[in-house]
């Protein structure tokens, strides 16, 4: 019968006989590194994180704790972009991440930010790619194989469906929703559902039951739905609605929407093909 000493110690790595770690990497305690991985120079990978079987991480990359890396993904490779000329930028993932497999998460450029970031607590489902200089915000959802290009932000708590595609340089607002099979090319806001492709996207309501979901009070969610009324279905110009808003003590919530709509540098996608009604608030 086996002692406690022969059991295998939590706190030390434990890496697969045939996977590469290079010298230069750092490696924190309780890490599990699966068969025929290779982790590079310049990767800190933190305590408790796990990586499957045939992952590849190259560096400058930082990993924090307890991340679920699975199998065949490939972190910290240098960005799909023709003006990379091999400068020095970073992959910065935070904890408790699920990062399902094929993910691709490439480096930042120096036309960019320098760096691509992962908040923590994401869901990054199958065949997702993060291209360089994205910032994807804390409890983000992306969904099977969808895609961000280059310099796009990802609000906290934010949804992207499956096979969807956010065009360059594109902001998607904290609690946004956006529907599978959608390519967006304009700005999407925060706590509002968009689905449909380029010029054909639209929006439709506020995301209730996603908000709910999250923990928001039905006052919350009932003073997001009033202010989209006053945005999109009262008739009134943009610059009246958001006035109106102001001047109406909003609620943290509203103010971050109105906010987010006067900060867009590339206009917000809202159009609908249908005409809006106030059924399409929820």
């Amino acid at each position: 019968m086996g002692t406690a000493t022969d059991q295998p110690r939590q706190d030390v790595p434990r890496i697969h006989p045939t996977a590469v770690v290079s010298e230069g990497a750092q490696i924190g305690s309780g890490v599990e590194i699966g068969p025929f991985s290779y982790i590079a120079d310049q990767v800190v990978i933190g305590g408790g994180t796990r990586v499957g079987a045939h992952a590849v991480i190259e560096g400058p990359t930082v990993i924090g704790e307890r991340n679920q890396i699975f199998g065949q993904c490939s972190i910290g490779r240098v960005p799909q972009d023709l003006k990379f000329k091999g400068e020095i930028s970073h992959v910065i993932i935070g904890d408790e991440n699920r990062i399902r497999e094929f993910t691709t998460i490439h480096r930042g450029t120096a036309g960019g930010i320098g760096k691509t970031v992962l908040g923590s607590g994401t869901l990054i489902m199958t065949g997702a790619h993060i291209a360089h200089d994205c910032i994807v915000g804390d409890g983000a959802i992306l969904g099977n194989s969808a895609t961000l290009a280059g310099h796009v932000e990802i609000g906290n708590q934010a949804n992207v469906g499956a096979f969807s595609g956010v065009h360059q340089f594109c902001r998607v607002g904290p609690h946004a929703f956006i529907g599978g099979y959608s390519v967006v090319t304009r700005d999407v806001l925060p706590f509002i559902k968009t689905i449909g492709t380029r010029s054909q996207a639209s929006i439709f309501g506020v995301n209730g039951i996603g908000l709910e979901r999250r923990g928001f009070s039905p006052e919350r969610i009932s003073a997001l739905k009033e202010a989209y009324r006053v945005l999109f279905l009262r008739g009134l110009r943009l610059e009246e609605a958001l006035q109106r808003l102001g001047e109406s003590a909003p609620t943290p919530d509203v103010a971050l929407l109105i906010d987010f709509i006067q900060t867009c540098e590339r206009g917000f996608v809202r159009s609908s093909p249908r005409k809006p009604t106030e059924a399409s608030v929820d």
